[in-house]
């Protein structure tokens, strides 16, 4: 075989997987920064523009390489695949223990993306005496953009379900250094240093090999750390990262790093949100759940034998199979999810009101807090106003409303925004020892709607005794504060929600 003549092939090959290999990188450190410090919008669109500005600062230094090119292109090929590969692992474990996390995240990112930024720039000066220019730029880019639509396909679909963020990042930076091996390799008459670069491509896939093959253990123990408990179920779906602790016989739920619930006291949480709005309709066979995966609200619905059908809309099917599935989580749901009356939607529920028809005596909704634009919009003006063709005329619709303590204006913004829609309105609260004071919302179409009046009862409630009034007074350090309303042009509430949680 004609190596020289050949090189040409297997370098855009190379450009392939470095593209490939770049774009996944960049995906894993704005995943890793979603799930770590959560507002997945905010953390990706820096993570994009460090990365994109630290290839700008790589592309314009890529010129003062001038000599033994081929053997600089496969240290660059090292590097990537070393720093980028061991990326997350490093990070993960960095997080509990530094105080300014963000700057060594943005660290790697800039020298990855300065890394990559080098790489087709000094390509093209190695194939530029060896393949026509017209042909070598279009050549390049063309693998450079099929490589990273490849990632940006494979990365939610297959990557993150199937490998976890710290794996992909390792699979690759192990994929990375063997294109380093080969070329060291294969090339190797004509590189001015063969043995050193063989030598430092082997041990750096040495090193991934052993950090792949460890990955689960140096997982396991960075979320032991993060988390102070037993970390007991860990699972990364396309959408957020799943993970169940166990301490002393309680649990708790983290869905990226923020969390759900404690066993010990969520039924504070789920009673007051369900039963307020249950006992003040008048006997309710038709129940809407937004959100609410865990089949927790799920279970304390089906508490009240009026309830023929009830339809849970989560857009997470990893999370309602998890609760569907796992043996200890039915328990503590009572199994809900799997009940006949119970059917399970696994979409946006942005979109599926939208062209949903069934009306419903009952919704209850459950999303996360608004953290970022993706749910914010699913506490617009907007979103509440598309509620309104799923109602009864007397509808009870009961809201999880975020912490009127800690986050007074994203509270009020919630409260003023439902208002402005549903002018029959009630802001209430409640203390939940994993959360502090927390609040909700009830609202109907209805103005006749009498939010004090119990029409129905269930037995042995563990917290909630229907004295609803008493969970409506607000102290100064709760009490409304001026606010905008929160649309889907203007998505305030994720600006005052990012604000008020940042400072705790």
């Amino acid at each position: 075989m004609d190596k020289k003549k050949n090189l040409p092939i297997f370098l855009l090959i190379s450009v392939f997987i470095i593209a490939t290999c770049g774009l996944i990188y960049e995906l894993v450190a704005g995943a890793l920064a979603s799930y770590l410090l959560g507002d997945s919008v905010k953390q990706f669109s820096f993570i994009i523009g460090t990365y994109l500005f630290a290839m700008g600062v790589g592309s314009f230094f890529a010129k003062y390489i001038v000599k033994n090119l081929l053997d600089r292109f496969i240290d660059i090929e090292l590097l990537i695949g070393i720093i980028g590969g061991t990326s997350s692992v490093i990070l993960f474990l960095l997080f509990q223990q530094v105080e300014h996390f963000q700057l060594i995240l943005y660290l790697f990112v800039f020298l990855t993306g300065c890394l990559s930024g080098m790489e087709i720039p000094l390509l093209m000066n190695i194939l530029k005496d060896r393949v026509n220019f017209r042909d070598l730029v279009s050549n390049v880019f063309t693998f450079d953009y099929i490589g990273a639509l490849i990632a940006s396909v494979l990365f939610p679909i297959l990557l993150i379900p199937k490998l976890g963020v710290m794996g992909t990042s390792l699979f690759f930076g192990i994929i990375n250094v063997t294109v380093g091996i080969f070329l060291s390799f294969y090339l190797s008459k004509q590189l001015k240093n063969p043995i050193i670069l063989k030598i430092k491509s082997l041990v750096c896939f040495i090193i991934l090999i052993g950090l792949f093959f460890y990955s689960n253990e140096l997982l396991k123990y960075s979320e032991n750390q993060l988390y102070s408990t037993n970390v007991i179920y860990k699972h990364s779906t396309p959408y957020q990262r799943i993970v169940l602790t166990e301490a002393k016989g309680e649990y708790q739920l983290f869905l990226n790093n923020n969390l759900q619930f404690n066993t010990k006291d969520e039924y504070r949480y789920h009673e007051t949100l369900v039963h307020p709005a249950m006992s003040i309709a008048k006997s309710p066979k038709k129940v809407l759940v937004l959100g609410g995966g865990d089949g927790l609200a799920v279970r304390e619905i089906l508490k009240y034998s009026s309830v023929e059908k009830l339809v849970l809309v989560d857009l997470d099917e990893g999370m309602t199979k998890l609760f569907q599935t796992n043996e200890l989580l039915r328990k503590h749901n009572a199994n809900a999810l799997n009940n006949s009356r119970v059917e399970v939607i696994n979409r946006d529920a942005f979109l599926w009101v939208k062209e949903a028809k069934d009306k419903f005596d009952v919704m209850i909704i459950d999303f996360p807090d608004p953290s970022n634009y993706s749910l914010g919009k699913l506490y617009t003006n907007n979103f509440y106003k598309s509620l309104y063709p799923l109602m009864e005329p007397q509808c009870i619709v009961s809201v999880q409303t975020t912490s009127p303590y800690f986050a007074p204006k994203s509270y009020w913004c919630i409260y003023e925004t439902i208002a402005s829609v549903f002018p029959n309105n009630l802001a209430y609260h409640t203390y939940v020892p994993s959360f502090g004071e927390w609040g909700f919302n009830l609202f109907s179409p209805d103005m006749r709607v009498n939010f004090n009046r119990v029409n129905q009862r269930v037995p042995n409630l563990k917290y909630y005794n229907y004295n609803l009034q008493k969970m409506t007074d607000f102290p100064a350090d709760m009490k409304a504060v001026d606010v905008e309303i929160n649309r889907l042009d203007n998505q305030i509430l994720v600006r005052y929600f990012d604000e008020e949680w940042s400072k705790i």
